[in-house]
This record gives structure tokens, C-alpha cells and sequence, in this order.
């Protein structure tokens, strides 16, 4: 199998690559959503940060990637020993049924032995990775849902067909599309954490760049990879140092105030939004290795953390993501 492109060779797309960072820094933030232009390395980039990470630690024959024994659902027949393997990367396709999403009754078991048991469904094969959603916009309806529960809980439930089964359910939910074929519903739009705008380079040396490097990809890849190894290692380590830095980073009383004074200027709905632009201000601190978070962090990450939380203001001409530029730029001045 072709090993994912290198998320350090990724050209531009910067507001993309630190969301995505950000939320391997602390997986809580809620994910991320990449609005933009089709063909402009969204879903290049979650396979590219995913390969970059440390592989986890399951137990053997686990489907839903339990961390240890003690972890796995009651229905799991697995041999107790534990092995690494890469950071889960899942994709959920437009017209994944119900059943392939959150796991069904085993038809053929079923038949041949006569036994009721339990077919794992792509909920379970991402738990503690990563979700994909390709044109999210146009998932049906029905499915939206059943990612609404999981994502608040964290455990997926099936009560159906005789079968009672609950499992851990934890990813990091990445969603891409073009807001021209469709718009989001509010109650899924809510639930990423972040959401960025992306768009074809316009620089012709850019552009230039990024065929330069597919080429080269394409025709030596393991040359290709070897030399952003490095890179890419410095990108691991970052995110690593991060991850051990989080919990003694602090917020103080005065960002704490900045967050909510940005939220009530914008006037964006419910608590959500201060929770994340903290959360998404202390992640962005860990990896630059600050101990407290400040009002520059809270500055870089506010776009991504509220611009899809406002309120529409047909009166307003400039984009989400400049509406909160603008009102940082006056709550902070």
C-alpha cells in the first residue's frame, strides 16, 4: 500500500495543517472542518498528520482498538496481547448504510452457526483515530444523527435486532467540502471544534511547487519520503512535547475574560464557543512550548475556534473568518 504523502511537505494551507495539529495536541478540541476547493489537500493532510503520529497500543484481534484487557467491549473475543499499529484513519462514505456506520447483527454467523453476535461497524474501527468525512455537507440525514450521539458521548449504542452492545467510540472528527453543493446542519456544524477555509493557491510559484513535489512523489516515493523525514520528525516530537506540556499549561483570569468578551462581541450562541477558542488557546501554547496562555494565542486561533459559529449577517459582505478577525482586532485593541 502506497504510504501517506508527508504532512511537512504539504504546501501552504497553514490555517489547515495547525488545526489539524492542534487537535492531535488535544484530541478534545472537538475536530475539524475544511471547507474549500475540491483538490486542495484536505484529505491528503488527516493522512498525512495520522502517519506521523505514534502508533497506539491495542489489544490483539480488538476491532474497536482497545487500549488494554480490562478496556475491550464484553462481546470481544480477543487473545489479551497487545501490539502497536498506526493511528486509525477511517473513511465514512456518502452512502454508508446505517448498519456499516454503527455495527449490526453478523448475518452469516448468524446462518452458519446459529449464534447471535456482533459485526463491528467503522465507528468501531475509529475509535482513538481519525473519522473522515468527505462532502460532510451531503451526508443524509439520519446518519448526521447517529454522529450527534456518538460524538457528545463517546460510546456508540446499538439496541436492535436482539443485540445489546455499547463500545468506546473516541475519534477525532474531520470533515471536507465545498459549500457551493451544500450547507452543513447547524447541530453537526456546532460539533467541530474547528473550521477552516481553504482555496487554490493563487501564487504561480506555489503552484509550481506543489506539482513539483507530487511528481516527485509519485515517481520515487520512498526517496520522497526519506528526505521530509526529518521534517516530519520534528512534527512528531513537537506534537509528543506538547501532549506532555498540556495539562501544566495555565489560562489565566485575563484570557479567560478575553474569551468571553470575543463570544459576546461576536455574538455567538451557548458556551461552546468560549470552551473551544480556551481549549484550542492552550493546545496552540503547549506546542510552542509557553506554560500560560496569552492573548496572542487566543489572537491566531480565534478564526478557526468561532468563524462557524456566528450568526448570519446578510448585511456583512466579508467572510466568517474576517468578521472575527475584525472583532479581535476591536475587543483587543
Amino acid at each position: 500500500m502506497t504510504q501517506p504523502f508527508p504532512f511537512s511537505a504539504i504546501v501552504g494551507q497553514d490555517a489547515m495543517k495547525r488545526a489539524m495539529l492542534l487537535t492531535a495536541v488535544d484530541p478534545g478540541i472537538g475536530g475539524v472542518l475544511v471547507f474549500g476547493d475540491r483538490g486542495t489537500g484536505k484529505s491528503t493532510a488527516v493522512r498525512a498528520l495520522a502517519a506521523l503520529l505514534p502508533p497506539i497500543t491495542v489489544v490483539e484481534g480488538s476491532p474497536t482498538n482497545a487500549a488494554r484487557p480490562e478496556d475491550q467491549a464484553e462481546w470481544e473475543t480477543v487473545t489479551g496481547a497487545l501490539r502497536e499499529v498506526p493511528t486509525p484513519v477511517v473513511d465514512l462514505p456518502l452512502g454508508a448504510t446505517e448498519d456499516r456506520v454503527v455495527g449490526a447483527l453478523d448475518i452469516e454467523r448468524a446462518l452458519s452457526r446459529g449464534e447471535k453476535a456482533f459485526e463491528p461497524g467503522l465507528l468501531a474501527r475509529a475509535n482513538r483515530g481519525y473519522l473522515y468525512i468527505d462532502e460532510v455537507n451531503l451526508l443524509e440525514d439520519h446518519v448526521v444523527d447517529l454522529l450527534l450521539d456518538v460524538a457528545q458521548s463517546g460510546r456508540n449504542v446499538i439496541e436492535r435486532e436482539g443485540l445489546s452492545v455499547r463500545h468506546d467510540a473516541r475519534f477525532v472528527l474531520v470533515g471536507s467540502g465545498n459549500p457551493e453543493e451544500g450547507e452543513l446542519r447547524p447541530q453537526l456544524l456546532d460539533r467541530f471544534g474547528l473550521s477552516v477555509e481553504v482555496a487554490s493557491p493563487t501564487d504561480i510559484e506555489e503552484r509550481i511547487e506543489v506539482i513539483r513535489r507530487r511528481v516527485a512523489y509519485e515517481q520515487n516515493t520512498q526517496a520522497f519520503l526519506e528526505r521530509w523525514r526529518t521534517e516530519d520528525g520534528k512534527v512528531r516530537d513537537a506534537i509528543l512535547a506538547a501532549r506532555r506540556l498540556l495539562p501544566e499549561v495555565e489560562t489565566p483570569d485575563a484570557a479567560l475574560r478575553d474569551c468571553a468578551e470575543l463570544c459576546l462581541a461576536l455574538g455567538s450562541d451557548g458556551l461552546r464557543g468560549e470552551l473551544t477558542l480556551q481549549r484550542a488557546g492552550r493546545a496552540l501554547a503547549a506546542f510552542e512550548g509557553a506554560r500560560v496562555v496569552d492573548r496572542d494565542h487566543l489572537r491566531r486561533v480565534a478564526p478557526m475556534a468561532l468563524s462557524h459559529r456566528l450568526r448570519r449577517d446578510p448585511l456583512d459582505e466579508a467572510g466568517s473568518s474576517a468578521r472575527v478577525a475584525r472583532t479581535v482586532d476591536d475587543v483587543f485593541a
